[in-house]
């Protein structure tokens, strides 16, 4: 295991809880995650938009949970600097939005964030493969990105076991995280396949009870 990364955990994704009462939402599944999950949007990378550095700097004296962000922006060089101050401890950036991805990882790690590369559902896992050895987890999103509550495209399994296996054979532990319509349905399916990370959440907090949730959904990415 990648020294200071939790191990198999869920992760919730803060789009789809109540914004009106975050902390609140957010203590509810805390029990049972291993880092919170925020989306970054801006409009033009994906045709939604999202939060800023100011909310992640409110949700750090929240939660004690690290904070994962998730830049879905064009220009994310701009924004690593404002999200290391604001207390983001994961960082991933799209594969798609930079052209010197080697370098943007470097400035994450630099800025004292763990580095990830996110790849599109139609990008293919070539585009990562000469920085696997670095970056601390790659998130494979498994919908298309710029909304939350869409249906899990089922090609997205292969892809996870396609990189768990690039990743054995190049002996890495490099983590790999899945985010879009993950469920108590599949949830078991993506650990199998290789995934440790599962980010969830319509799953979680579209759900009666989101620690009730959350505790489910724990429990099969857990075995």
């Amino acid at each position: 295991m990648k020294e200071g990364l939790p191990g198999a955990c869920l992760a919730p994704s803060i789009l789809s809880a109540d914004f009106s009462r975050l902390k609140d939402e957010i203590e509810k599944v805390a029990p049972f995650s291993g880092m919170i999950h925020v989306d970054v949007m801006d409009n033009h990378f994906v045709p939604n938009l999202t939060i800023g550095p100011p909310v992640v700097a409110s949700l750090s004296k929240a939660t004690s949970l690290p904070l994962d962000c998730h830049l879905m922006v064009e220009n994310p060089e701009s924004l690593v600097k404002p999200f290391a101050r604001a207390g983001a401890k994961l960082l991933s950036v799209h594969a798609e939005a930079t052209v010197h991805l080697n370098r943007l990882i470097d400035s994450i790690r630099s800025e004292g964030m763990r580095p990830g590369v996110v790849l599109n559902p139609a990008t293919p896992l070539s585009s990562v493969e000469e920085i696997l050895e670095e970056v601390d987890f790659v998130l494979l999103m498994s919908v298309n990105p710029g909304f939350g509550g869409q249906s899990f495209i089922e090609g997205s399994i292969r892809k996870i076991k396609r990189l768990r296996s690039m990743m054995e054979a190049g002996g890495l532990e490099t983590k790999i995280q899945i985010d879009g319509g993950v469920c108590r349905e599949n949830a078991r399916q993506l650990r199998d396949a290789g995934a440790d990370w599962l980010v969830a959440g319509s799953a979680v907090f579209s759900a009666v009870s989101s620690s009730d949730a959350a505790r489910e959904l724990s429990e099969l990415i857990n075995g």
